[in-house]
Protein backbone atom coordinates (compact mmCIF):
# COMPACT_ATOMS: atom_id res chain seq x y z
CA UNK A 1 0.00 0.00 0.00
CA UNK A 2 2.43 2.60 -1.52
CA UNK A 3 5.58 3.62 0.32
CA UNK A 4 4.83 3.51 4.17
CA UNK A 5 2.45 0.59 4.54
CA UNK A 6 1.87 -3.47 4.00
CA UNK A 7 -1.90 -4.33 3.01
CA UNK A 8 -2.25 -7.37 5.15
CA UNK A 9 -5.09 -9.54 3.96
CA UNK A 10 -6.91 -12.81 5.50
CA UNK A 11 -9.87 -15.49 5.28
CA UNK A 12 -12.08 -13.65 7.72
CA UNK A 13 -13.15 -10.79 10.00
CA UNK A 14 -12.26 -13.33 13.38
CA UNK A 15 -9.04 -13.73 11.73
CA UNK A 16 -8.61 -10.41 11.06
CA UNK A 17 -9.23 -9.44 14.68
CA UNK A 18 -6.47 -12.53 15.53
CA UNK A 19 -4.10 -11.09 12.82
CA UNK A 20 -4.13 -7.75 14.81
CA UNK A 21 -3.89 -9.33 18.32
CA UNK A 22 -0.64 -10.99 17.37
CA UNK A 23 0.95 -7.74 15.70
CA UNK A 24 0.03 -5.84 18.49
CA UNK A 25 1.55 -8.84 20.95
CA UNK A 26 4.70 -8.70 19.21
CA UNK A 27 4.73 -5.07 17.46
CA UNK A 28 8.29 -3.81 17.26
CA UNK A 29 9.83 0.27 16.87
CA UNK A 30 8.70 1.45 14.02
CA UNK A 31 5.39 0.46 13.90
CA UNK A 32 3.27 4.01 13.66
CA UNK A 33 0.24 2.15 13.21
CA UNK A 34 -2.18 -1.12 13.21
CA UNK A 35 -5.48 -0.74 11.27
CA UNK A 36 -7.45 -3.46 11.12
CA UNK A 37 -10.75 -3.80 9.43
CA UNK A 38 -13.30 -6.49 8.11
CA UNK A 39 -10.69 -8.72 6.35
CA UNK A 40 -7.35 -7.06 6.15
CA UNK A 41 -4.82 -5.10 8.75
CA UNK A 42 -3.12 -2.35 7.55
CA UNK A 43 0.13 -1.80 9.02
CA UNK A 44 1.97 1.65 8.87
CA UNK A 45 5.62 2.33 9.29
CA UNK A 46 8.51 4.79 9.08
CA UNK A 47 10.69 2.78 6.56
CA UNK A 48 13.66 4.92 8.33
CA UNK A 49 13.24 2.49 11.13
CA UNK A 50 11.44 -0.54 10.09
CA UNK A 51 11.88 -1.34 6.26
CA UNK A 52 8.74 -3.15 4.48
CA UNK A 53 11.06 -6.09 3.74
CA UNK A 54 11.64 -6.18 7.59
CA UNK A 55 7.69 -5.83 7.68
CA UNK A 56 6.62 -8.36 5.68
CA UNK A 57 9.23 -11.09 7.95
CA UNK A 58 7.51 -10.10 11.27
CA UNK A 59 4.02 -10.35 9.87
CA UNK A 60 4.57 -13.78 9.15
CA UNK A 61 6.42 -14.91 12.13
CA UNK A 62 4.22 -13.68 14.72
CA UNK A 63 2.99 -15.75 16.70
CA UNK A 64 -0.60 -17.09 17.85
CA UNK A 65 0.90 -17.68 21.73
CA UNK A 66 1.22 -14.10 21.94
CA UNK A 67 -1.81 -13.04 20.66
CA UNK A 68 -3.74 -15.08 23.29
CA UNK A 69 -1.65 -13.54 25.88
CA UNK A 70 -2.91 -10.60 24.82
CA UNK A 71 -6.25 -11.02 24.50
CA UNK A 72 -6.74 -12.21 27.81
CA UNK A 73 -4.81 -9.02 28.91
CA UNK A 74 -7.53 -7.02 26.67
CA UNK A 75 -9.60 -4.36 29.33
CA UNK A 76 -12.97 -5.10 29.86
CA UNK A 77 -15.14 -2.20 29.52
CA UNK A 78 -18.98 -2.29 30.76
CA UNK A 79 -20.99 0.40 29.14
CA UNK A 80 -24.67 1.07 30.89
CA UNK A 81 -26.99 1.18 28.40
CA UNK A 82 -30.47 2.33 28.99
CA UNK A 83 -32.60 0.27 26.34
CA UNK A 84 -35.01 2.54 25.45
CA UNK A 85 -33.93 3.21 21.29
CA UNK A 86 -36.53 4.36 18.67
CA UNK A 87 -35.90 0.82 16.92
CA UNK A 88 -36.23 -2.14 19.53
CA UNK A 89 -38.96 -3.13 19.42
CA UNK A 90 -39.40 -2.79 15.89
CA UNK A 91 -35.68 -4.74 15.12
CA UNK A 92 -36.90 -7.76 18.04
CA UNK A 93 -39.86 -8.35 15.84
CA UNK A 94 -37.78 -8.42 12.64
CA UNK A 95 -36.00 -11.37 14.59
CA UNK A 96 -38.43 -13.01 15.74
CA UNK A 97 -38.30 -12.09 19.74
CA UNK A 98 -39.66 -9.74 21.95
CA UNK A 99 -37.67 -6.81 23.12
CA UNK A 100 -36.88 -8.01 26.55
CA UNK A 101 -35.15 -11.06 24.46
CA UNK A 102 -33.74 -8.70 22.32
CA UNK A 103 -32.06 -6.79 25.15
CA UNK A 104 -31.04 -10.17 27.26
CA UNK A 105 -29.28 -11.53 24.06
CA UNK A 106 -27.60 -8.60 23.56
CA UNK A 107 -26.48 -7.53 27.61
CA UNK A 108 -25.58 -11.36 27.92
CA UNK A 109 -22.90 -11.46 25.18
CA UNK A 110 -19.30 -10.68 25.28
CA UNK A 111 -18.06 -8.08 22.46
CA UNK A 112 -15.08 -7.45 21.25
CA UNK A 113 -13.49 -4.35 19.25
CA UNK A 114 -12.65 -6.08 16.20
CA UNK A 115 -12.49 -1.97 14.26
CA UNK A 116 -12.96 1.48 14.13
CA UNK A 117 -13.77 3.64 11.21
CA UNK A 118 -17.06 6.00 10.20
CA UNK A 119 -16.01 8.02 12.48
CA UNK A 120 -13.16 9.16 15.40
CA UNK A 121 -13.65 6.54 18.58
CA UNK A 122 -16.84 4.56 16.52
CA UNK A 123 -15.96 0.88 17.18
CA UNK A 124 -17.19 -1.98 15.43
CA UNK A 125 -17.86 -4.71 17.98
CA UNK A 126 -18.17 -8.47 17.18
CA UNK A 127 -19.49 -11.68 19.45
CA UNK A 128 -19.44 -15.36 19.36
CA UNK A 129 -22.69 -15.33 21.29
CA UNK A 130 -24.36 -13.00 19.14
CA UNK A 131 -26.02 -15.18 15.94
CA UNK A 132 -28.26 -12.61 14.60
CA UNK A 133 -27.84 -10.62 11.10
CA UNK A 134 -29.87 -7.42 11.62
CA UNK A 135 -30.36 -5.38 8.41
CA UNK A 136 -29.60 -1.81 8.18
CA UNK A 137 -32.63 0.70 8.52
CA UNK A 138 -33.84 1.27 4.20
CA UNK A 139 -33.89 5.01 4.52
CA UNK A 140 -30.68 6.60 6.95
CA UNK A 141 -31.22 9.01 9.35
CA UNK A 142 -30.15 12.35 8.75
CA UNK A 143 -28.70 12.57 12.28
CA UNK A 144 -28.03 9.83 15.13
CA UNK A 145 -27.85 11.55 18.86
CA UNK A 146 -24.28 10.81 20.22
CA UNK A 147 -24.37 7.96 22.74
CA UNK A 148 -26.93 5.61 20.51
CA UNK A 149 -26.20 1.97 20.87
CA UNK A 150 -27.22 0.41 17.74
CA UNK A 151 -27.26 -2.86 15.12
CA UNK A 152 -26.16 -3.50 11.86
CA UNK A 153 -25.56 -6.95 10.27
CA UNK A 154 -23.24 -8.58 12.82
CA UNK A 155 -22.50 -5.77 14.72
CA UNK A 156 -23.01 -3.50 17.72
CA UNK A 157 -22.02 -0.06 18.34
CA UNK A 158 -22.25 3.30 19.59
CA UNK A 159 -22.22 5.90 18.57
CA UNK A 160 -19.51 8.76 19.82
CA UNK A 161 -20.64 12.22 18.42
CA UNK A 162 -23.39 13.16 16.27
CA UNK A 163 -24.00 11.90 12.62
CA UNK A 164 -26.02 10.70 9.91
CA UNK A 165 -26.61 7.03 10.16
CA UNK A 166 -28.44 3.96 9.24
CA UNK A 167 -27.99 1.76 11.95
CA UNK A 168 -31.36 0.35 14.04
CA UNK A 169 -30.75 2.15 17.47
CA UNK A 170 -31.79 -0.06 20.55
CA UNK A 171 -30.42 1.94 23.14
CA UNK A 172 -28.31 4.88 25.16
CA UNK A 173 -25.35 5.07 27.00
CA UNK A 174 -23.84 8.39 28.41
CA UNK A 175 -20.51 6.84 28.04
CA UNK A 176 -17.98 9.16 26.98
CA UNK A 177 -16.68 7.33 24.10
CA UNK A 178 -14.40 9.66 22.09
CA UNK A 179 -12.28 12.78 24.18
CA UNK A 180 -9.12 14.18 22.35
CA UNK A 181 -8.20 15.57 25.41
CA UNK A 182 -8.29 12.60 27.33
CA UNK A 183 -5.34 10.52 28.36
CA UNK A 184 -6.90 7.81 26.63
CA UNK A 185 -9.10 9.60 24.12
CA UNK A 186 -11.05 6.40 22.85
CA UNK A 187 -12.98 3.99 25.28
CA UNK A 188 -13.27 1.63 23.06
CA UNK A 189 -10.42 0.56 21.36
CA UNK A 190 -9.59 -2.91 18.92
CA UNK A 191 -9.22 -5.54 21.18
CA UNK A 192 -11.20 -4.28 24.13
CA UNK A 193 -13.76 -6.33 25.33
CA UNK A 194 -17.45 -4.72 26.17
CA UNK A 195 -20.20 -6.05 28.23
CA UNK A 196 -23.59 -3.78 28.35
CA UNK A 197 -25.12 -3.48 31.45
CA UNK A 198 -29.15 -2.83 31.35
CA UNK A 199 -29.80 0.24 33.62
CA UNK A 200 -33.36 2.34 33.03
CA UNK A 201 -33.35 5.05 30.81
CA UNK A 202 -31.35 7.93 32.26
CA UNK A 203 -29.90 5.66 35.31
CA UNK A 204 -26.39 4.61 36.22
CA UNK A 205 -25.47 2.28 37.79
CA UNK A 206 -23.70 2.73 41.21
CA UNK A 207 -20.18 1.18 41.08
CA UNK A 208 -18.59 -0.96 38.49
CA UNK A 209 -18.44 -4.79 38.68
CA UNK A 210 -15.23 -6.14 39.73
CA UNK A 211 -12.35 -6.89 37.23
CA UNK A 212 -14.04 -4.41 35.17
CA UNK A 213 -15.26 -0.64 35.25
CA UNK A 214 -18.10 1.14 33.98
CA UNK A 215 -17.99 3.78 31.59
CA UNK A 216 -20.88 6.41 32.16
CA UNK A 217 -19.98 9.61 31.81
CA UNK A 218 -21.08 12.49 34.45
CA UNK A 219 -23.83 14.98 33.43
CA UNK A 220 -22.46 17.85 31.32
CA UNK A 221 -19.00 15.75 30.40
CA UNK A 222 -17.80 16.90 26.84
CA UNK A 223 -17.58 14.13 23.98
CA UNK A 224 -16.17 15.19 20.79
CA UNK A 225 -18.02 16.13 18.39
CA UNK A 226 -18.04 16.65 15.10
CA UNK A 227 -20.20 17.87 11.37
CA UNK A 228 -22.84 15.73 10.49
CA UNK A 229 -22.09 15.70 7.04
CA UNK A 230 -19.21 13.40 7.35
CA UNK A 231 -18.34 11.24 5.17
CA UNK A 232 -18.66 7.24 5.64
CA UNK A 233 -16.06 3.97 5.30
CA UNK A 234 -16.00 0.66 7.15
CA UNK A 235 -19.27 -0.56 6.73
CA UNK A 236 -20.44 3.04 7.76
CA UNK A 237 -23.59 3.45 9.95
CA UNK A 238 -25.22 5.77 6.96
CA UNK A 239 -24.45 3.26 4.33
CA UNK A 240 -21.69 3.46 1.78
CA UNK A 241 -20.08 7.15 0.58
CA UNK A 242 -17.60 7.50 -1.88
CA UNK A 243 -14.90 8.99 0.11
CA UNK A 244 -14.72 9.01 4.36
CA UNK A 245 -12.65 10.70 7.13
CA UNK A 246 -10.83 9.75 9.70
CA UNK A 247 -5.82 9.17 12.12
CA UNK A 248 -4.36 11.22 15.17
CA UNK A 249 -2.03 10.40 18.44
CA UNK A 250 -2.43 10.84 21.91
CA UNK A 251 -0.18 13.72 22.80
CA UNK A 252 2.10 11.70 25.57
CA UNK A 253 2.77 8.85 22.77
CA UNK A 254 5.77 8.46 21.76
CA UNK A 255 7.02 9.38 18.12
CA UNK A 256 6.07 6.92 15.65
CA UNK A 257 4.68 4.57 18.97
CA UNK A 258 1.31 3.91 20.40
CA UNK A 259 -0.67 4.80 23.75
CA UNK A 260 -1.30 1.51 25.45
CA UNK A 261 -4.60 1.04 26.75
CA UNK A 262 -6.07 1.72 29.76
CA UNK A 263 -5.92 -0.97 32.33
CA UNK A 264 -9.60 -2.42 32.76
CA UNK A 265 -10.31 -0.96 36.23
CA UNK A 266 -8.44 2.23 35.99
CA UNK A 267 -10.22 4.53 33.50
CA UNK A 268 -11.51 8.01 34.33
CA UNK A 269 -13.31 10.37 32.86
CA UNK A 270 -10.88 13.39 32.17
CA UNK A 271 -12.36 16.91 31.53
CA UNK A 272 -10.94 18.81 28.66
CA UNK A 273 -8.15 21.37 28.43
CA UNK A 274 -9.08 24.34 27.41
CA UNK A 275 -5.86 26.22 28.16
CA UNK A 276 -3.69 28.08 24.62
CA UNK A 277 -0.93 29.81 25.85
CA UNK A 278 1.88 31.68 23.89
CA UNK A 279 4.83 32.33 25.49
CA UNK A 280 7.05 35.82 25.24
CA UNK A 281 8.90 36.42 22.04
CA UNK A 282 12.57 36.39 22.61
CA UNK A 283 14.08 40.00 23.45
CA UNK A 284 10.95 41.24 23.28
CA UNK A 285 10.32 44.05 25.91
CA UNK A 286 7.51 43.04 27.64
CA UNK A 287 6.41 39.61 27.38
CA UNK A 288 2.56 39.10 26.16
CA UNK A 289 0.68 37.65 29.06
CA UNK A 290 -0.05 33.49 28.73
CA UNK A 291 -2.83 33.50 25.81
CA UNK A 292 -2.20 36.71 24.40
CA UNK A 293 -2.97 37.04 20.69
CA UNK A 294 -0.35 37.51 17.87
CA UNK A 295 -2.45 38.13 14.87
CA UNK A 296 -5.93 38.42 14.44
CA UNK A 297 -8.15 37.14 11.41
CA UNK A 298 -10.03 40.05 9.00
CA UNK A 299 -10.90 37.95 6.29
CA UNK A 300 -10.68 34.02 5.97
CA UNK A 301 -10.82 33.39 2.05
CA UNK A 302 -12.23 30.15 1.13
CA UNK A 303 -10.72 28.14 3.76
CA UNK A 304 -8.13 28.92 6.28
CA UNK A 305 -6.95 26.36 8.80
CA UNK A 306 -4.52 25.85 11.32
CA UNK A 307 -1.98 22.70 10.05
CA UNK A 308 0.88 21.75 11.51
CA UNK A 309 2.40 18.08 9.94
CA UNK A 310 -0.37 16.03 11.48
CA UNK A 311 -1.02 13.43 14.11
CA UNK A 312 0.19 10.50 13.01
CA UNK A 313 -0.24 6.96 14.84
CA UNK A 314 -3.98 7.28 15.97
CA UNK A 315 -5.97 5.49 12.72
CA UNK A 316 -6.68 2.82 14.86
CA UNK A 317 -9.16 5.28 16.59
CA UNK A 318 -10.58 6.49 13.79
CA UNK A 319 -8.95 9.59 13.67
CA UNK A 320 -7.10 10.63 10.13
CA UNK A 321 -3.15 11.98 10.08
CA UNK A 322 -4.39 15.81 8.82
CA UNK A 323 -2.06 18.26 8.51
CA UNK A 324 -0.59 20.58 5.87
CA UNK A 325 -1.43 19.12 2.40
CA UNK A 326 1.96 20.20 1.37
CA UNK A 327 4.44 19.65 3.64
CA UNK A 328 7.21 20.49 1.62
CA UNK A 329 5.66 24.57 1.58
CA UNK A 330 5.13 24.15 5.19
CA UNK A 331 8.76 23.04 6.09
CA UNK A 332 10.01 25.74 4.20
CA UNK A 333 7.91 28.89 5.56
CA UNK A 334 9.36 27.04 9.26
CA UNK A 335 12.71 27.21 7.99
CA UNK A 336 12.75 30.89 6.27
CA UNK A 337 11.93 31.96 10.37
CA UNK A 338 14.25 29.74 12.17
CA UNK A 339 11.10 27.70 13.21
CA UNK A 340 10.94 24.04 13.86
CA UNK A 341 9.82 22.38 10.66
CA UNK A 342 7.09 21.23 12.26
CA UNK A 343 5.65 24.76 13.83
CA UNK A 344 2.06 25.06 12.81
CA UNK A 345 1.26 28.01 10.83
CA UNK A 346 -1.97 29.50 8.59
CA UNK A 347 -3.10 27.10 5.29
CA UNK A 348 -4.98 29.66 2.85
CA UNK A 349 -6.64 27.95 -0.01
CA UNK A 350 -7.00 29.63 -3.11
CA UNK A 351 -6.17 33.35 -1.00
CA UNK A 352 -8.32 36.31 -0.37
CA UNK A 353 -6.78 35.86 3.48
CA UNK A 354 -6.16 39.25 5.79
CA UNK A 355 -4.83 39.45 9.06
CA UNK A 356 -3.41 42.11 10.99
CA UNK A 357 -0.16 41.72 13.95
CA UNK A 358 -1.21 42.43 17.27
CA UNK A 359 2.21 43.15 18.25
CA UNK A 360 5.84 42.63 16.73
CA UNK A 361 6.48 39.31 14.31
CA UNK A 362 8.04 38.25 11.02
CA UNK A 363 6.21 36.02 8.59
CA UNK A 364 7.07 34.14 5.67
CA UNK A 365 4.59 32.69 2.90
CA UNK A 366 5.21 29.64 0.81
CA UNK A 367 3.70 27.44 -1.65
CA UNK A 368 0.66 28.83 -3.50
CA UNK A 369 1.74 31.84 -5.71
CA UNK A 370 0.15 35.45 -5.56
CA UNK A 371 0.31 39.16 -4.24
CA UNK A 372 1.08 39.59 -1.09
CA UNK A 373 1.06 42.98 0.79
CA UNK A 374 1.97 44.59 3.87
CA UNK A 375 0.04 47.69 4.45
CA UNK A 376 -0.19 48.10 0.53
CA UNK A 377 3.27 47.12 0.16
CA UNK A 378 3.92 44.06 -2.18
CA UNK A 379 6.21 41.69 -0.73
CA UNK A 380 8.26 38.55 -1.72
CA UNK A 381 7.12 35.04 -1.11
CA UNK A 382 9.98 32.22 0.52
CA UNK A 383 11.13 35.38 2.54
CA UNK A 384 11.47 36.23 6.38
CA UNK A 385 9.15 39.81 6.58
CA UNK A 386 8.81 42.06 9.82
CA UNK A 387 5.51 42.16 10.42
CA UNK A 388 5.23 45.63 12.70
CA UNK A 389 2.04 45.58 15.29
CA UNK A 390 -0.82 46.96 13.63
CA UNK A 391 0.29 46.02 10.42
CA UNK A 392 -2.12 44.49 8.06
CA UNK A 393 -1.09 41.58 5.54
CA UNK A 394 -3.38 40.56 2.70
CA UNK A 395 -2.72 37.88 0.54
CA UNK A 396 -4.58 38.03 -2.39
CA UNK A 397 -5.97 35.65 -4.67
CA UNK A 398 -3.62 33.15 -5.58
CA UNK A 399 -2.21 33.02 -9.77
CA UNK A 400 -0.69 29.48 -9.60
CA UNK A 401 -1.37 26.58 -7.34
CA UNK A 402 -4.10 26.43 -4.30
CA UNK A 403 -2.69 26.42 -0.74
CA UNK A 404 -0.27 28.96 0.55
CA UNK A 405 0.79 28.69 4.56
CA UNK A 406 1.34 31.80 6.27
CA UNK A 407 4.09 30.70 9.17
CA UNK A 408 5.17 33.34 11.93
CA UNK A 409 8.24 33.27 13.74
CA UNK A 410 7.20 30.89 17.08
CA UNK A 411 4.47 29.59 15.16
CA UNK A 412 0.51 29.55 15.81
CA UNK A 413 0.19 28.21 19.31
CA UNK A 414 -3.29 26.65 18.71
CA UNK A 415 -4.10 23.78 21.30
CA UNK A 416 -2.48 20.70 20.70
CA UNK A 417 -5.31 17.88 19.73
CA UNK A 418 -4.06 14.42 19.92
CA UNK A 419 -0.54 15.70 19.66
CA UNK A 420 -0.85 17.94 16.89
CA UNK A 421 -2.63 21.33 16.29
CA UNK A 422 -3.47 20.34 12.79
CA UNK A 423 -7.75 21.24 11.88
CA UNK A 424 -9.28 17.62 10.87
CA UNK A 425 -12.33 19.95 9.46
CA UNK A 426 -14.30 16.78 8.12
CA UNK A 427 -14.08 15.25 11.59
CA UNK A 428 -13.88 18.31 13.89
CA UNK A 429 -10.81 17.81 15.68
CA UNK A 430 -8.53 20.76 16.34
CA UNK A 431 -9.07 24.24 16.16
CA UNK A 432 -12.02 24.79 13.70
CA UNK A 433 -11.77 26.97 10.00
CA UNK A 434 -10.80 30.53 10.52
CA UNK A 435 -13.28 33.16 10.62
CA UNK A 436 -12.83 37.03 10.52
CA UNK A 437 -12.42 38.24 14.26
CA UNK A 438 -10.17 35.08 15.38
CA UNK A 439 -7.07 35.90 17.25
CA UNK A 440 -4.04 33.77 16.90
CA UNK A 441 -1.55 33.09 19.58
CA UNK A 442 2.11 32.82 18.51
CA UNK A 443 4.26 30.59 20.50
CA UNK A 444 7.47 31.80 22.21
CA UNK A 445 10.23 32.81 19.58
CA UNK A 446 12.68 29.83 19.23
CA UNK A 447 16.16 29.58 20.11
CA UNK A 448 17.49 29.53 16.67
CA UNK A 449 17.85 32.78 14.48
CA UNK A 450 16.48 33.73 11.48
CA UNK A 451 18.52 32.62 9.22
CA UNK A 452 20.25 34.52 5.97
CA UNK A 453 18.55 34.67 3.24
CA UNK A 454 20.02 32.29 0.28
CA UNK A 455 19.37 32.86 -3.29
CA UNK A 456 16.84 30.38 -4.15
CA UNK A 457 15.37 28.76 -7.59
CA UNK A 458 11.46 29.17 -5.74
CA UNK A 459 8.93 29.72 -8.43
CA UNK A 460 5.31 29.69 -8.68
CA UNK A 461 4.18 26.12 -8.41
CA UNK A 462 2.97 24.30 -11.74
CA UNK A 463 -0.99 24.04 -11.71
CA UNK A 464 -1.54 23.58 -15.56
CA UNK A 465 -0.14 20.34 -15.30
CA UNK A 466 1.35 17.75 -13.27
CA UNK A 467 3.02 14.62 -13.57
CA UNK A 468 2.06 12.28 -10.29
CA UNK A 469 4.05 9.24 -9.39
CA UNK A 470 2.45 6.12 -8.26
CA UNK A 471 3.45 3.22 -6.37
CA UNK A 472 1.34 -0.52 -6.56
CA UNK A 473 -1.80 -0.57 -4.84
CA UNK A 474 -3.39 -3.84 -3.08
CA UNK A 475 -5.99 -4.33 -5.78
CA UNK A 476 -4.37 -4.55 -9.55
CA UNK A 477 -6.41 -7.92 -9.71
CA UNK A 478 -9.78 -6.50 -9.27
CA UNK A 479 -8.87 -4.49 -12.59
CA UNK A 480 -9.28 -5.49 -16.12
CA UNK A 481 -5.64 -6.03 -17.77
CA UNK A 482 -6.28 -2.73 -19.40
CA UNK A 483 -6.53 -0.59 -16.98
CA UNK A 484 -3.08 -0.01 -15.84
CA UNK A 485 -2.23 1.09 -18.94
CA UNK A 486 -5.05 3.70 -19.77
CA UNK A 487 -3.99 4.78 -16.25
CA UNK A 488 -0.19 5.99 -17.23
CA UNK A 489 -1.24 6.60 -20.40
CA UNK A 490 -4.03 9.07 -20.40
CA UNK A 491 -4.32 12.71 -19.33
CA UNK A 492 -6.56 13.46 -16.18
CA UNK A 493 -8.43 16.55 -14.93
CA UNK A 494 -9.01 17.49 -11.55
CA UNK A 495 -12.46 18.46 -11.33
CA UNK A 496 -15.06 20.72 -8.58
CA UNK A 497 -14.79 18.03 -6.31
CA UNK A 498 -11.86 18.25 -4.74
CA UNK A 499 -11.15 19.36 -1.06
CA UNK A 500 -8.90 18.46 1.87
CA UNK A 501 -10.35 14.91 2.06
CA UNK A 502 -9.83 13.86 -1.56
CA UNK A 503 -9.66 14.93 -5.39
CA UNK A 504 -11.94 13.13 -7.42
CA UNK A 505 -10.61 12.99 -11.34
CA UNK A 506 -12.17 13.48 -14.77
CA UNK A 507 -11.07 10.92 -17.58
CA UNK A 508 -11.24 7.60 -19.12
CA UNK A 509 -12.85 4.76 -16.96
CA UNK A 510 -10.62 1.96 -15.55
CA UNK A 511 -12.53 -1.15 -16.11
CA UNK A 512 -13.55 -3.96 -13.73
CA UNK A 513 -12.98 -7.63 -13.31
CA UNK A 514 -14.84 -7.49 -10.14
CA UNK A 515 -18.02 -5.47 -9.52
CA UNK A 516 -18.63 -7.14 -6.32
CA UNK A 517 -18.64 -4.88 -2.60
CA UNK A 518 -14.82 -4.50 -1.29
CA UNK A 519 -15.04 -5.52 2.28
CA UNK A 520 -13.65 -2.26 4.11
CA UNK A 521 -9.74 -2.15 4.36
CA UNK A 522 -7.33 0.41 5.84
CA UNK A 523 -6.37 3.83 3.52
CA UNK A 524 -3.24 5.96 3.69
CA UNK A 525 -2.96 9.51 2.02
CA UNK A 526 -2.31 8.89 -1.64
CA UNK A 527 -4.59 5.85 -2.16
CA UNK A 528 -6.04 6.07 -5.22
CA UNK A 529 -9.27 4.73 -5.02
CA UNK A 530 -12.12 3.63 -7.80
CA UNK A 531 -15.65 3.61 -7.39
CA UNK A 532 -18.05 1.42 -9.97
CA UNK A 533 -18.50 4.60 -11.91
CA UNK A 534 -14.30 4.08 -13.01
CA UNK A 535 -13.16 7.55 -12.46
CA UNK A 536 -10.75 7.53 -9.16
CA UNK A 537 -10.30 9.51 -6.28
CA UNK A 538 -6.77 10.39 -4.72
CA UNK A 539 -7.29 10.49 -0.80
CA UNK A 540 -5.72 13.32 0.95
CA UNK A 541 -4.87 14.25 4.44
CA UNK A 542 -8.03 14.47 6.16
CA UNK A 543 -9.12 11.29 4.09
CA UNK A 544 -10.54 7.95 5.87
CA UNK A 545 -8.70 6.06 7.68
CA UNK A 546 -10.91 2.53 6.05
CA UNK A 547 -12.70 2.58 2.95
CA UNK A 548 -14.60 0.16 0.59
CA UNK A 549 -13.36 0.77 -3.00
CA UNK A 550 -10.64 -1.07 -4.23
CA UNK A 551 -7.20 0.88 -4.28
CA UNK A 552 -5.61 0.41 -8.32
CA UNK A 553 -2.03 2.37 -7.27
CA UNK A 554 -0.78 5.28 -4.78
CA UNK A 555 0.89 8.65 -4.81
CA UNK A 556 4.00 8.94 -2.80
CA UNK A 557 4.37 11.62 -0.26
CA UNK A 558 6.18 13.50 -2.21
CA UNK A 559 3.68 13.62 -5.50
CA UNK A 560 0.99 14.32 -2.91
CA UNK A 561 3.30 17.79 -2.16
CA UNK A 562 2.06 18.48 -6.05
CA UNK A 563 -1.29 17.51 -5.75
CA UNK A 564 -1.54 20.12 -2.97
CA UNK A 565 -1.55 22.79 -5.24
CA UNK A 566 -3.37 21.03 -7.97
CA UNK A 567 -6.63 23.19 -8.42
CA UNK A 568 -9.67 22.38 -10.45
CA UNK A 569 -8.98 22.27 -13.95
CA UNK A 570 -5.40 21.04 -13.67
CA UNK A 571 -4.29 18.20 -15.77
CA UNK A 572 -2.79 15.12 -13.80
CA UNK A 573 -0.74 12.72 -15.96
CA UNK A 574 1.05 9.54 -13.68
CA UNK A 575 4.12 7.65 -13.71
CA UNK A 576 5.47 4.58 -12.43
CA UNK A 577 7.70 5.48 -8.90
CA UNK A 578 11.16 4.51 -8.85
CA UNK A 579 12.30 1.82 -6.84
CA UNK A 580 13.56 2.71 -3.23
Amino acid sequence: MGEHAVLVEVDSLDAAVALRARLEATRPPGVVDLVPAARTVLVRVDPARLPLAAVRSWVAGATTDAAAAATADAPLVELEVGYDGADLAETAELLGLSADELVRAHAAAEWTVAFTGFAPGFGYLISPDWTFDVPRLPSPRTRVPRGAVGLAAGFTGAYPRDTPGGWRLIGTTSAALFDPDAASPVLLSPGTRVRFRPVAPGGRRAAAPSGGHTAAAPSGSRSSAAPSGSHAAAAPPGGRRAAAPSGGRAAAAPSGGRRAAAPSDSRTATAPSDNETAAAPSGSARAPRPGAPGLQVLESGLLATVQDLGRAGSASWGVARSGALDRGALRTANRLLGNPEDAAAVEVTMGAFRAVALRDLWFAVTGAWGPIRLDGRERDPYEAHPWPAGAQLQLDWFDAGARAYLAVRGGIDAAPVLGSRASDVLAGIGRPPLRAGDALPVDAEPADAIPVAVVAPWGAPHDDEIEVALAPGPRADWFAASALSVLYEAVWTVTTDADRVGMRLDGPALARTRTDELPSEGMVPGALQVPPSGRPTILLADGPVTGGYPVLAVATDAALDLLAQARPGTRVRFRHARPA
